[in-house]
């Protein structure tokens, strides 16, 4: 249990939650014109540095609690990596052994941490997010464990796309914190569309609060490099996709993504990973024109992603165009 002195009995008590927020930060350097007062939820504050420390937490929870997850049980799950990594990370704690299915595309400080962990990992030909496919991808060989002749090897998939278990986190806490942190102040939330329990939970809970709230989503271009988040022209709708909660969607191509990441690590000396640049660089274009206070989900670190920022960055260390 934690106290005053931050000791813990284990470094799962870490996982956020509204007694152990993440950190609002305000973006005053990197957005200081408009009249919107733009902060960053820095989800990289994560033992395992991303949001989906608390996907993966409420998933083996909502395994456990259901009696999906006996002793000898294995886990099986299709990831972009954050979330895998998580998974991986908690199941150790258990005593649970993890395979974890991939897109061929992740980066590869992603993989080597996974394996770091001890998952056994297995790359598919994919894209950077994987898609409800029926006859391929990383979600199609993950159900294929789970669902094939292996289960006789006492395979479980937390299946972070469908479970309500991946809202329920967000709705339960990072709503809550973002709540009580802008002391109900918050007129914008800003989120990419990954497997949308952010998004979703969050949003249900901010519009329980005051229905004003604009719900804003971003996307990536097709064809594009920014892995965990989904453009939905490409990739099927995540079954726990609340749509009713989405005011808005903003669709931001790779280039902007990765040069907002840059500049971030230049003005706030925030190190982020290229998706965060997607959502803040949305964030910051309403932060110029629309009123109130605003709060962008900045879901991971840069150190997962510096073999992308090397197409980003010139020998000079100045951004490529």
């Amino acid at each position: 249990m934690p106290t005053s002195r931050r000791v813990y009995d284990s470094i799962a008590d870490l996982v956020a939650n509204p007694e152990n927020p993440t950190p609002l930060v305000r973006m005053a350097r990197f957005a200081p014109e408009g009249p919107m007062e733009l902060y960053g939820k820095l989800e990289f504050f994560n033992p395992f540095g991303s949001v989906k420390d608390r996907t993966a937490a409420y998933l083996l929870k909502g395994l456990q609690e259901r009696g999906e997850l006996p002793p000898g049980k294995k886990i099986v799950e299709p990831t972009s990596g954050n979330t895998g990594i998580a998974l991986v990370a908690l199941a150790n704690l258990l005593g649970v052994k993890a395979t974890i299915t991939v897109p061929s595309a992740l980066p590869e400080e992603k993989l080597t941490v996974l394996r770091l962990l001890g998952a056994e990992v297995w790359p598919t030909p994919d894209d950077l997010c994987p898609i409800n496919h029926p006859k391929d991808g990383a979600i199609a060989l993950a159900k294929s464990i789970a669902e094939g002749p292996r289960t006789r090897d006492g395979y479980v998939m937390p299946n972070q796309y469908e479970s309500p278990d991946n809202v329920r986190a967000h709705y339960e806490t990072t709503g809550p914190e973002i709540w009580e942190q802008t002391e109900g102040r918050i007129t914008h939330f800003f989120a990419g569309y990954g497997t949308c329990g952010t998004i979703t939970g969050v949003g249900r809970y901010l519009k329980e609060q005051n229905p004003d709230i604009r719900i804003v989503a971003i996307q990536p271009q097709r064809g594009h490099r920014l892995p965990g988040l989904k453009n939905f022209e490409e990739s099927k709708q995540p079954e726990i996709l609340d749509p009713s909660v989405v005011d808005e969607t903003i669709t931001v191509p790779d280039e902007p993504a990765y040069q907002t990441a840059i500049e971030l690590a230049r003005t706030e000396s925030l190190l982020v990973g290229p998706s965060s640049g997607a959502v803040l660089w949305a964030a910051r274009e309403r932060a110029r024109t629309e009123g109130g206070v605003g709060v962008a989900i900045v879901p991971d670190g840069a150190f997962k992603y510096m073999s992308f920022y090397q197409d980003w960055l010139g020998d000079d260390g100045q951004p490529r165009v």
